[in-house]
């Protein structure tokens, strides 16, 4: 059976809406199946615009993993902007795939990837649009399996009526199991309908189903009670996914290049996933633990593969602090000398100031091409980066400030957060004191008056996962004041401030932010009356309303006995049970108890990789264990550089 094409309605409403190149998919490296040679479709999903969905590389691994596989077919849909959703509706076109433009709704899996909480609204308008019952409870076998994914996926309870199922951790391997497990229950003629395959699923022990668990709430204090199975076949705990051996895995080996403009437009490899820094604010590096380091003649090879398959002219070597690869200097000057001269620019997106040298630095910038330099401090004073395990001294920091502005660049960009756990105004100061210093020691450096400074806040989000899952988040009017009090201290030394930038989002987004992140069961009718009344895109400023979150949570939450301060400024205690304990990421939450009270003494801890164990549970609980190099003298492949003037491109490009 064939599934048609929407794209001939679809066509004539595409000049009356923005940017409408988002939706006519033909990106290189994009791949199209026939529908009727495949068992097992995908319909993968990254919640937001197009702009900020195409270059996510978790959607980009999945799509070409699944794809890879004969009888699977894997398509992408994004985001609809509510210009086109308005006449979608009015002319009856669908939520569809931008690669063949099939109907969502037809598809097996509608997989979503949630990178931040923020996307929940636009899964609901996405289910809508596409035919699908919002709520999981109302779907039937022709409904497609709503499955999410994501950081945010470490806690689905707040979405938990709209979907069907969640995967913790890596998906390389997760969806191929799903697929297998699809697909010898169509081939044996879907026996037990949707019950069954949700049943099947979930007994592996890696997927969890939501509507298979139930949670109780007690009266007294409107903490859990309660959460457990309710039927046979259903472990009590979900696990992680954790994919080994990266080297396995090197994907995306065709990235998508697409034909509007993206937020990110470049090869990305991921050099190394995981992180053991510790820093206690970071759900990214709690749940993504161990590392484990790709060799550098897989990420040599990976890198070559990207670039002759997309003609892109820079890669961005990833992971969540690029520079700790063990690796990283050979790395760095093996691609220098291998693209030197080819116009092919090399960045480390994401580096920590006691990481980072300028030796590194001027290999990556080796083809003239020198950015400014970012670094996160994250704390503005030594006592709150001790709270936070950010192990990164303000000398440190000027040291490596001033070097950079002596080697030649001019300006650098540093990332900090207001209203992180025991935060007073002073700790807020110490940030425009630190910008102070920063231009103060850059222009000695230097010697020129020209060099900048610019100082980035986020509002902080407790997460789930990490030791300040427990801490009370600030509210929006106290971390307001604290910026407003910066803005000044930086403006106080007029001939310094000139040269520092301050960008900064007020309180109000971080503080829903928190309330999803943390939630349980009863947040999801907030959710979904958001979006009823016309919440969509709450990641961007223009779109996010504070004030409809706020009447949503008065109309939903109070009824039940909890509010939006139960959520997100209440400290929790230690033994409350909370609304992700049944899904489990490796840590003990003893362990993360353990840290969360060494953090209110301001004790810090060491990186396990260079370290004894510190007992996270992780490594035991997971059956891993942490992969760093050498790589026993492997080097790039091919060792041979890349001829001086020859741009690397796709012969497809030219």
């Amino acid at each position: 059976m064939t599934v048609e094409s929407v794209f001939a309605q679809l066509e004539p409403l595409l000049p009356r809406v923005s940017k409408p190149v988002q939706y006519v998919g033909g990106e290189l490296n994009a791949t199209l199946k026939p529908w009727e040679e495949t068992n097992v479709r995908w319909a993968l999903m990254y919640p937001d615009a197009y702009e900020v969905g195409l270059p996510n590389q978790g959607i980009m691994i999945l799509y070409e993993v699944l794809n890879e596989v004969p009888d699977v077919l894997a398509e992408r849909t994004y985001a609809v902007w509510p210009d086109l959703a308005a006449l979608m509706r009015e002319n009856g076109v669908p939520q569809f795939t931008v690669d063949a433009h099939r109907p969502v709704k037809a598809f097996d899996v509608l997989g979503v990837s949630f990178a931040s909480e923020l996307g929940y609204t636009n899964l609901l308008a996405a289910l809508d649009l596409a035919g699908i019952p919002i709520h999981a409870k109302d779907r039937t076998i022709d409904d497609p399996i709503v499955l999410a994914g994501g950081h945010a996926a470490f806690n689905p309870e707040p979405i938990a009526d709209f979907l069907d199922a969640a995967v913790l951790g890596d998906g390389e391997e997760a969806v191929l199991e799903i697929t297998d497990i699809i697909r010898d229950w169509k081939a044996e003629g879907c026996p037990g309908g949707r019950d069954e395959i949700l049943t099947r699923l979930a007994e592996t022990g890696g997927v969890y189903v939501p509507r298979f668990y139930d949670v109780t709430f007690r009266d007294s204090d409107g903490q859990i009670d309660s959460v457990s199975p309710n039927r046979e076949r259903i472990p009590d705990r979900v696990f992680k996914r954790t994919t080994m051996d990266l080297d396995a895995w090197p994907y995306p080996k065709q990235p998508l290049v697409p034909l509007a403009e993206t937020v990110h437009e470049r090869a990305s490899v991921e050099i190394f996933r995981g992180c053991t820094r510790g820093c206690r604010f970071c759900q990214a590096g709690m749940i993504t633990r161990p590392v484990r380091e790709r060799s550098i003649e897989g990420i040599g090879a990976m890198i070559q593969t990207s670039l002759e398959a997309s003609g892109y002219e820079e890669v961005g070597l990833l992971s969540l602090s690029s520079a700790d690869h063990s690796e990283i200097g050979e790395l760095a000057k093996g691609l220098a000398d291998r693209y030197e001269g080819t116009n092919t620019g090399l960045s480390l997106p994401s580096t920590r100031v006691d990481a980072f040298n300028i030796d590194l630095a001027n290999e990556l910038s080796r083809n003239g091409r020198r950015s400014g330099l970012t670094f996160a401090p994250e704390g503005g004073s030594a006592r709150l980066r001790k709270v936070i395990n950010k192990q990164v001294s303000e000398e440190d920091l000027i040291r490596t400030v001033s070097a950079s502005f002596e080697a030649g660049w001019r300006q650098v960009k540093l990332y900090f957060m207001c209203g992180l756990p025991t935060e007073t105004d002073d700790d807020v100061l110490q940030i425009a004191y630190m910008a102070h210093n920063v231009i103060r020691e850059g222009r000695k450096a230097s010697g020129r008056k020209d060099v900048r400074c610019t100082i980035s806040i986020g509002g902080f989000v407790p997460k789930p996962h990490t030791p300040f899952q427990w801490a009370a988040q600030c509210d929006p009017e106290t971390i307001d004041e604290r910026l407003r009090k910066l803005r000044a201290e930086v403006n106080s030394d007029k001939s310094l401030g000139r040269n520092i930038g301050m960008r900064y989002h007020d309180g109000k987004p971080s503080l829903i932010e928190g309330l999803l992140s943390r939630g349980d069961r009863r947040i999801g009718r907030v959710i979904e009356r958001v979006w009823r009344e016309g919440g969509l895109f709450d990641g961007w400023s223009e779109h996010f309303s504070y004030q409809r979150w706020i009447d949503a949570c008065v109309a939903e939450l109070e009824p039940q006995g909890v509010n939006v301060s139960w959520y997100t400024t209440r400290e929790r205690e230690e033994h409350e049970i909370l609304p992700w304990d049944h899904l489990d990421s490796g840590l003990e939450k003893e362990w993360l108890w353990a840290d969360w009270l060494d953090a209110l003494d301001e004790q810090e801890q060491d990186d396990c990789r260079w370290t004894p164990c510190f007992d996270c549970g992780v490594c035991p609980a997971m059956n891993t264990d942490i992969q760093v190099g050498p790589t026993n003298g492997k080097v790039l492949i091919p060792i041979t550089p890349v001829t001086p003037g020859t741009p690397v491109t796709n012969p497809a490009l030219t």
